[in-house]
């Protein structure tokens, strides 16, 4: 079996895969990694193997570690909807090449384990990075220390080296299981940037937030702690351009509309009140007043002799729903209403025209209130 070798410390020779760094294995025993390329490690050289038959076995037996995966099954990972003849005995021979490879690199005979109906494959957390993984999430669930537990999720996040399984050649695998696997990655970046929020870090998070719903920018969750993160940041108008432009993928790409929890939290910001009933905002100050974070500071006008004045109460309340994106303005002085703030005023128990004229004193009575 072909394979590629990474050393602690050294520059990786021609052909070796990308993002293959070790992760220390507990007292020189070999480690496997699955979450990224595939590997074998012993502390001071990490092994990634090739693409091959061996290798969609290993990965097969290494998302179900220490239970029974049955025969079937692993025919499918290994040659798709086409076993060839006599299916049981290539499978066997599949095992005894995969028993080589791990005698050359000091992984125990006993590590795969022939049951009925199929194979098991023993490991905990100092032999597999998967496991260390979930019992990293474990132990942050279960600490009541706000720090000690986001520590102990980003200790798990650091764990996830370069593309999932990208040199596991399997359909049956990719198209089942690796959705799985990064499912609960993106749970475990969900409660870390939680954690962030809880201890008021939510400026620090923006950027990497961003990243997050970049990479995956249909997943109502990222977007919703991005929204937070920007609004208590004080940056109403960028938290609103986010719902708007998750609310136009899901739409357009999905047919479907966000879900009750980003909804809310879009009301909350348009309300100008603490996200999800919360009792406090930036830095554990008490929450704001109703009208919540002050909008943004509308520059002065200068009047004819040269002396800053400030704009009028309904021409600032104008500037200030432009600059959040509420209100569009058009020719002639007017401005059209967006739907968001329809919506909004809708639910307050009034209406608004379609276009709003630019003195706020010829709305309608309880829309210019």
């Amino acid at each position: 079996m072909r394979k590629a070798v990474v050393k602690t410390g050294a520059p990786a020779p021609d052909g070796a895969l990308p993002e293959t760094l070790p992760v220390a294995a507990a007292a020189g025993r070999p480690r496997f990694l699955v979450l990224g390329l595939l590997a074998i490690t012993d502390g001071s050289e990490t092994v990634v193997l090739q693409p091959s038959r061996p290798t969609s076995l290993l990965a097969a037996l290494l998302l179900h570690p220490g239970a029974v995966v049955s025969a079937d099954l692993l025919q499918r990972v290994v040659w798709g909807n086409r076993p060839p003849a006599g299916g049981r005995s290539a499978l066997h021979t599949c095992v005894l090449r995969l028993r080589r490879l791990f005698s050359k690199y000091g992984v125990a005979d006993r590590a795969i384990e022939a049951v009925p109906g199929g194979y098991r494959l023993h490991a905990d957390a100092d032999t597999l990075d998967l496991l260390q993984f979930r019992g990293l999430l474990t132990r942050a669930g279960a600490s009541d220390d706000p720090e000690s537990a986001l520590h102990l999720g980003r200790a798990a996040l650091r764990l996830w080296k370069g593309p999932l399984l990208g040199n596991v050649h399997s359909d049956e695998l990719h198209r089942d299981h690796v959705p799985r696997l990064a499912e609960e990655r993106l749970l475990a970046v969900e409660r870390v940037f939680h954690g962030e929020l809880r201890l008021g870090r939510h400026r620090e998070m923006i950027a990497e937030a961003r990243e997050a719903v970049h990479a995956d920018p249909g997943h109502e969750g990222l977007s919703a702690l991005l929204i937070e993160a920007l609004y208590r940041s004080g940056r109403r108008a960028e938290a609103l351009a986010e719902y708007r432009r998750i609310h136009a993928h899901l739409t357009t790409e999905l047919g479907v509309e966000p879900g009750p929890a980003l909804r809310d939290l879009q009301l909350a910001v348009l309300r100008g009140e603490p996200p999800g009933g919360a009792a406090a905002l930036p830095g554990g100050t008490a929450a704001l007043p109703r009208g919540g974070i002050p909008p943004p500071a509308i520059p002065e006008q200068q009047n004819g002799l040269g002396r800053a004045s400030p704009l009028a109460p309904g021409a600032l309340v104008l500037r200030t729903l432009v600059e959040a994106g509420l209100l569009e303005e058009g020719p002639s002085g007017r401005y059209r209403v967006h739907d968001l703030l329809r919506l909004f005023v809708q639910a307050a128990g009034t209406s608004l025209p379609a276009s709003a004229p630019h003195d706020p004193t010829d709305l309608p009575p309880s829309a210019a209130g």
